[in-house]
């Protein structure tokens, strides 16, 4: 600070010696400070900030490659929510790799770059051989910094490893196999585009366990590919989860087959439905989802039945399931009624309701 005040160093000076010297021990600044300040009078920032870094290596008492190798033991990849749908990806690793990465990025970005400006010219010229329609080119206008982006993503999440221990002699590994899974509650009047306002304040839908994302992400998740994105649809009132893309099911979609079917959905089987298992109607393996008007609860002997012995089951609206036997007869399971209803106790002539809507007898009441 004296020789910023006698104008020895600038500002800049000193926050370049505060910042080479924040992870030196409180014993070694004042030697690091000397050394420093007779290097910054006689240079400016620009040109002795990589020395100062270089200096406080050096003058740490603990050895560079020493201190690099209890770093190296914290390299790590997190994620942080942002506003407004986007989150960021922190990887901390050593300094060639990420050195390394960001070369790669680069390169491959000058590419894609130098791409499109040749294909553009090519089409601008009626060139037809042009791999890229002209109009699909002229739509991209991503920058430099976007491209990079991109190009990490789309690596993180279809790329394969080169160091996969799964690799054998008999061909790759399984590593690249694995795809992202991701779980978004979407709300159902979300999938249904606006009209006429693209403003349109749609109810947002949640990625669960990160953050809520706006509706036009959530409807393109929704039209991709079953394979890459598990979907759970919910009802746009009550919250009720609908149907889910994956094979397994949310604890609110097993709430309510219990509270529909009670016991296993056979004609004539009373197995309650804790002690059965949840049976896709259609396959998932053929494509049935995992809805709750795909699924109902069976024993699992009737499991068995449905699956080896011949017998087929529809499942109609409102959970209804139209059993055929092996031989063709049909049978209809209708999901349970309420099993309590209340009725009044009396009847009043002055009620305007049909007299056949009076109870005969007030011993008739179930109460």
């Amino acid at each position: 600070l004296e020789a910023r005040a006698q104008g020895e160093i600038t500002r800049q000076h000193v926050y370049a010696i505060q910042d080479a010297a924040a992870d030196l021990p409180d014993e070694a600044i004042p030697a690091f400070e000397a050394k420093a300040l007779d290097r910054c009078r006689r240079d400016t920032v620009g040109r002795v900030k990589a020395e100062l870094e270089i200096l406080a290596q050096r003058m740490h008492p603990r050895s560079f490659v020493e201190r690099h190798a209890s770093a190296r033991e914290r390299r790590d990849i997190t994620t942080r929510a942002l506003p407004d749908g986007m989150s960021s990806l922190l990887l901390v690793a050593p300094t060639p790799v990420i050195a390394g990465i960001d070369d790669r990025m680069n390169q491959m970005a000058t590419v894609v770059i130098d791409v499109r400006n040749a294909a553009k010219a090519a089409a601008g010229a009626g060139d037809d051989g042009a791999r890229i329609p002209a109009d699909i080119l002229a739509s991209d206008i991503r920058t430099r910094a976007q491209i990079r982006a991109d190009i990490a993503a789309d690596i993180l999440l279809t790329g394969s490893p080169f160091a996969d221990p799964t690799v054998t002699g008999d061909g790759p590994g399984t590593l690249g196999a694995i795809r992202a899974k991701i779980q978004v509650v979407v709300p159902a009047l979300s999938l249904l585009k606006p009209d006429g306002d693209e403003n349109s304040h749609a109810e947002t839908a949640d990625l669960v366990g990160y953050s809520p994302i706006d509706a036009e992400t959530a409807r393109a998740i929704a039209e991709a590919c079953d394979n890459w994105w598990e979907r759970l649809v919910t009802h746009p009132v009550t919250g009720q989860v609908l149907h889910t893309n994956g094979y397994q099911r949310t604890a609110a979609i097993d709430r309510h087959l219990r509270a529909r079917d009670r016991h296993c959905r056979f004609p004539g089987c009373r197995l309650p439905a804790i002690r059965c298992e949840v049976d896709h109607t259609i396959d998932h393996a053929l494509g049935g989802k995992t809805d709750v008007c795909n699924l109902a609860h069976l024993c699992q002997r009737h499991h068995s039945m449905k699956q080896f012995a011949g017998w087929k089951v529809r499942q109609l609206e409102g959970g209804i399931l139209e059993w055929t036997s092996p031989v063709g007869t049909t049978y209809t399971d209708y999901p349970p009624t309420p099993g309590v209803h209340f009725t009044p106790d009396r009847y009043d002539p002055d009620d305007p309701r049909p007299a056949d809507a009076a109870p005969a007898d007030a011993s008739d009441a179930p109460f």
